[in-house]
């Protein structure tokens, strides 16, 4: 079936439909979960990846992804027992803890990115002006995302 119809009367709604088709058609989380051994999902992932500019407590890890700090807790301690993560004392204060990733956090996420970043072939059928417009529009609403994000801060 093709992805074209009809023009919808709600034109944001159709586009995200078909975003979420496209990328749905094309997840890779069995190949993910058989590279690494086991699911980045409940929200591990996220914090695995979102470890790599370096090491963050527990807090700031629950607030940025908007979660109550015991589930966050739960979420590193899934991390740890996989040995992605480590916990280590703050150097300002030792009540609290900083999360930081491993050497096999660090192979994880590569292993993560060679997987997860490698474009469908589809990508390819794109002429470079088509795939430049795909960016600027992709990049247009991670920056109204992030600029959302900042003025409800």
């Amino acid at each position: 079936m093709a992805a074209t119809s009809k023009r919808s009367a709600e034109p944001g709604r159709e586009a995200w439909a078909l975003m979420h088709r496209f990328v749905e058609a094309h997840n890779r989380r069995r190949e993910l979960a058989d590279a690494l051994g086991f699911r980045l999902g409940g929200g591990r992932g996220k914090i695995l990846f979102q470890l790599r500019d370096g090491p963050k407590t527990l807090s700031q890890l629950a607030d940025a992804n908007r979660l109550d700090a015991p589930y966050a807790t739960l979420v590193v301690d899934k991390l740890e027992a996989h040995g992605l993560v480590e916990r280590r004392p703050h150097p300002d204060d030792r009540r609290r803890k900083l999360v930081t990733l491993t050497d096999a956090g660090h192979d994880a996420i590569a292993t993560a990115d060679a997987i997860l970043l490698r474009p469908p072939p589809a990508i390819d059928t794109l002429p470079a002006e088509d795939l430049g417009q795909l960016t600027e529009l992709l990049t247009r609403l991670l920056d109204a995302d992030e600029a959302k994000a900042k003025a409800e801060e």
